[in-house]
């Protein structure tokens, strides 16, 4: 062989090698690249799994609050009519003997005690009654039915009488007190 011919084999065999480099350089990247899409494909599987745990969760969460806020409800209402039943009883005693009673005070008396008993369970399970009268009208917890001229100008926007009182549960009105407002 001359050497033009050694030339031109070692020049090929020389661009060989690098072609078979870069086959190779690129085979290692493209396992690379599909390790990591395997990876990748693997966490967002996981990702999916957890939210689906966690969405599952916050609705058995949400249905077993409502249960309970339910049930809570159905006992706090059975509670109260359980303590009104034995003035219920009392009533029914004052109405039966009412028809026989000569002494007209002790059926009065009666009835204002029948009377003091549901205060005090009112008062025992939170509610007030509002002291209206001679105080400046408030429309947060009164409500004026109607208005009526008044002498003095001290009176005037002041609570002049009280036609059904107003209640609160501990700090929160739950019926207004109906009044009469000088003008």
């Amino acid at each position: 062989m001359s050497e033009l011919e050694n030339e031109k084999v070692e020049n090929t065999t020389e661009q060989e090698e690098p072609k078979t480099e870069n086959i190779q350089n690129e085979v290692v990247e493209e396992q690379q690249v599909e390790s990591k899409e395997a990876e990748l494909t693997a966490k967002l599987a996981e990702m999916q799994d957890r939210y689906l745990r966690l969405s599952a969760e916050f609705d058995n969460y949400r249905r077993r609050t409502l249960k309970e806020k339910m049930d809570l409800n159905k006992t706090a209402g059975e509670e109260i009519f359980v303590s009104l039943l034995p003035i219920v009883d009392d009533f029914e005693r004052a109405l039966s003997s009412m028809n026989d009673a000569k002494d007209i005070s002790s059926v009065k008396d009666g009835v204002s005690l029948i009377y003091n008993k549901i205060i005090a369970l009112l008062t025992q399970k939170g509610i007030k009654v509002m002291d209206a009268l001679n105080a400046d009208f408030d429309a947060d917890f009164h409500e004026a039915i109607t208005k009526i001229p008044v002498d003095k100008k001290k009176n005037k926007g002041k609570v002049m009488d009280v036609v059904s009182k107003g209640y609160m549960l501990d700090e929160k009105v739950i019926r207004y007190a109906k009044v009469v407002v000088g003008e």
